[in-house]
């Protein structure tokens, strides 16, 4: 057995986005895509992974589309309203998605068969939204059959969960509006995407001031030669399609998420003999990540003197609240922050469970963290993010 590194997501897909208008129009727009290969044999395989070789998650090769942690007691009591169908054929390694989203406009790339969309729309109540992008009919089909059924269980005057059939890389023929979200999840599906960039811009364009795309997803230690990233196995492992840690890092700043903040890593393991003499040498890790779209973001953590309390309000964290994986904090104690994270907590969804003390008017250096070194060896859970904030 091979042992690499994890975090939590799976396998939903890429997507061919169409607008839709309610559930799932089958009324579908050609995508806008200029200068994009869409004849890239990436998503065939995946379609044809996820669709026909995948009877259910008994049938992967590898840990990196299970599930390992168990989730929060919110999120347990959520998955007790989603349908059994649904559930049987998730491919994901874990729940990327926050609590106290009530009331949020959620967005899901790559929804699978729709478990994390059915979460979600249990956990933002009938005030919120929720809509699935995948690309695989056959996942497709079992998300939308339980979708009137699941609201009338919920007591819910409409429904507030919707599921398309597109491309993730083309949100926006997906007829998801720019600044229209507050939060995007996506569960182990951008390594299946052939133009991750585009995904993540598309994801930072559809984000209002203040959002987060909160997601997992699989990465590797260094570039992975073509023949690894050609295997349809591998692609629809999650591994094919990981990215190098470090160029996933370029790829976000350049985008617009300047500061990206590492919330959980877990190890992957190759159970298959051929798949492991395939992977070399290369270590796997899934990677849970919080990237916020804030103006006031910067390159580099500075010092303006301020400080954040938490005031504990936030759903199974009554006594501290993981930001990320340096930060934790402890309720109603002060803690001395850089810009960035007091305005991650100060002006981003999250900012009614925080008070934020001081402003940016005075500017007293960098601030004192510990530096945030490359992350070339992806075998210790407490790596530092290489992100350019403490």
């Amino acid at each position: 057995m091979m042992a690499f590194r994890l975090a939590r997501p799976l396998a939903r897909s890429s997507t061919l986005l169409r607008p839709a208008s309610s559930l799932m129009s089958s009324a579908a727009a050609a995508p806008t895509t200029e200068g994009f290969n869409l004849s890239d044999g990436t998503y065939e395989s995946v379609q044809n992974y996820y669709g026909k070789v995948l009877g259910s998650s008994n049938d992967l090769k590898t840990s990196a589309c299970t599930t390992i942690s168990r989730p929060s007691p919110s999120i347990m009591s959520a998955l007790n309203q989603v349908p059994q169908p649904i559930t049987d054929k998730f491919y994901g390694c874990g729940t990327p998605l926050p609590t106290s989203i009530d009331g949020l406009d959620v967005l899901d790339l790559g929804s699978g068969s729709g478990r994390d969309c059915y979460l979600a729309a249990a956990m933002v109540g009938p005030t919120g939204s929720v809509t699935g992008v995948d690309m695989t009919q056959e996942q497709l089909d079992t998300a939308t059959e339980h979708v009137t059924d699941f609201t009338k269980a919920m007591g819910y005057p409409k429904e507030n969960l919707r599921f398309v059939k597109g491309m993730i890389e083309f949100l926006g023929d997906a007829g998801v509006a720019p600044n229209s979200i507050d939060l995007a999840i996506s569960n182990c599906v951008i390594n299946l995407s052939p133009n991750k960039e585009k995904v993540l811009q598309g994801v930072y364009d559809s984000l209002r001031e203040g959002g987060e795309f909160y997601f997992s997803d699989v990465y590797c230690d260094r570039r992975l030669p073509q023949a690894v990233r050609e295997h349809d196995v591998m692609l629809g492992e999650c591994l094919g399609g990981a990215l190098y840690v470090e160029d996933f890092r370029r790829i976000c700043a350049k985008v617009g998420f300047l500061d990206v903040r590492e919330l959980t890593r877990e190890t992957i393991t190759v159970n298959d003999p051929e798949l492991e003499a395939l992977c070399g040498q290369a270590e796997f890790v899934s990677i849970t990540y919080r990237c916020f779209k804030l103006k006031e973001m910067e390159t580099l953590c500075e010092d303006y003197g301020q400080v954040a309390y938490y005031k504990g309000t936030i759903a199974d964290h009554p006594h501290t609240y993981k930001l990320d994986d340096h930060h934790i904090f402890e309720k109603n104690r002060p803690m001395l922050v850089c810009g960035n994270t007091a305005a991650m907590c100060g002006q981003s969804w999250l900012a009614p469970h925080f008070e934020v003390v001081g402003d940016m008017n005075t500017h007293y250096g960098l601030f004192d963290c510990a530096p945030a070194g490359p992350s070339a060896s992806l075998d210790k859970g407490d790596a530092p993010a290489a992100a350019g904030c403490c």
